[in-house]
């Protein structure tokens, strides 16, 4: 099978490292892909953006398959153009993307199918919205309805932060994305990241991970695209999956497929365990990005059938088996995010790859034959271990050895699943 992927960052390496390990593959290309991905695929300079170059792409190679990695393109429609052109495609629908690409739709579909999530209204302008934080009170969580790269969520603690999230969106921080926003009631809890896929009727689960989106050690600080990982999420008993897929998975998929918009492809729920269960803080519809590594690492089952399996509505006659060990992920990022940080710094040194652990490149390239850093979040460094604790310690000792001067990581990683094995 000759594969292409879309995207470039550390989500596409562990999946571009997972496809390039499967019998069926005869050839993997990768559009833009990465230094790091360069290591499994061909890399093509393509704009994905221009969706005629990709499909003129793919029928010059004949591509059999096309795995989308990011949710722009997914949102853009890629997807749609390339089945209409014949191709067969990882990712859902435009339509279906607005689960990820509108806050506002997903809470709308929740609100029509009796889906557990937080209370929330939507707004168009400022002025109803701070009216309504004023009513509600803190905590409350302001939301920029369309795709702001992980960053267009406030979880404000007091009535000024709240407002001062209203204006950021309003006042165009987040460019479009912003131009409508969600305020919703504070969930407290445990969040759980919670992964299936689905080919429009057949749910397959797999499996669990916990994010740590804050910036600094102790979960302080601005919100990130996550600065680590780690799966199982001890948080998510079999008990929590099973209510999790027939609370919200099911209905999710069932309530699409009646709204006339079937989903195939994967969803990454964000959950907050809270006293009543799960409930549905988002949506993705991509892989998460570094939730992805760890799952990868973690999966024992070809990536690649089950893939192809989701994309052509065949996903009752496959399985996804998993590895008892545990994985964790600690991102490198540039000193400065999530805010400005300088880009093109020199890294110097990445430690080889063993059986458990990898550095997987996110945000890399090569200027000059050398390798840099270009993006926010770098490299993610990922390794297995029998516990939580010891995938934690071999991570940091792999990270250690990454020499990358410009480069700065949390250090607490897993610090609630390392807490609970203390126990």
């Amino acid at each position: 099978m000759k594969v292409l992927l879309i995207g470039s960052g550390g989500r596409e390496h562990a999946l571009a490292w997972k496809i390039a390990q499967s019998p069926l593959l005869d050839e993997l290309y990768a559009a833009p892909g990465n230094p790091g991905i360069a290591d499994h695929a061909t890399l093509v300079a393509l704009n994905v953006e221009d969706h005629a170059a990709v499909i003129a792409f793919a029928k010059e190679k004949a591509i059999d398959f096309v795995v989308v990695g990011p949710e722009a393109p997914l949102v853009a429609g890629l997807a749609d153009d390339l089945r209409a052109a014949g191709i067969a495609t990882f990712g859902p629908s435009k339509a279906a993307a607005q689960l990820e690409g509108s806050k506002g739709f997903t809470k709308d579909l929740c609100a029509r199918y009796d889906i557990p999530t937080g209370a929330y209204q939507r707004f168009k302008t400022a002025a109803p919205a701070k009216d309504y934080v004023r009513q509600q009170g803190a905590p409350i969580v302001i939301k920029a309805d369309g795709l702001a790269a992980g960053k267009g969520v406030t979880v404000a603690m007091t009535e000024a932060e709240a407002l001062a999230a209203i204006d950021d969106c309003f006042d165009g921080a987040f460019g479009a994305a912003g131009a409508e926003v969600v305020v919703e009631a504070f969930l407290d809890g445990e969040e759980a990241s919670f992964f299936c896929l689905s080919d429009g009727k057949t749910a397959l689960a797999l499996a669990t991970a916990q994010d740590h989106k804050r910036v600094g050690d102790g979960d302080i600080g601005p919100n990130t695209g996550g600065m680590g990982a780690y799966s199982p999420a001890p948080v998510m008993t079999s008990a929590m999956v099973e209510r999790t897929m027939k609370e919200i998975i099911e209905p999710t998929i069932s309530g699409m497929a009646k709204d006339g918009n079937p989903f195939s492809g994967v969803f990454f729920a964000g959950l907050m365990i809270t006293a009543k269960g799960p409930e549905l803080i988002e949506y993705n519809v991509r892989f998460g990005d570094p939730e992805c590594q760890v799952l990868m690492m973690r999966l024992k089952s070809d990536l690649l059938p089950i893939l192809y399996a989701t994309a052509t509505g065949t996903l009752d006659k496959v399985e996804a088996e998993w590895r008892d060990d545990a994985a964790l992920t600690v991102v490198l990022a540039s000193k400065g995010y999530p805010g400005a940080y300088d880009k093109n710094t020199p890294i110097a040194h990445i430690p080889e790859a063993s059986e458990e652990a990898k550095v997987f490149h996110a945000g890399t390239a090569l200027k000059n034959g050398s390798l840099v850093a270009t993006g926010g979040r770098v490299l993610n460094v990922t390794a297995l271990g029998k516990t939580v604790t010891e995938a934690q310690a071999r991570a940091y000792a792999l990270a250690d050895k990454v020499e990358w001067e410009n480069g700065f990581c949390r250090r607490d990683i897993g610090w609630q699943a390392v807490a609970r094995e203390k126990v």
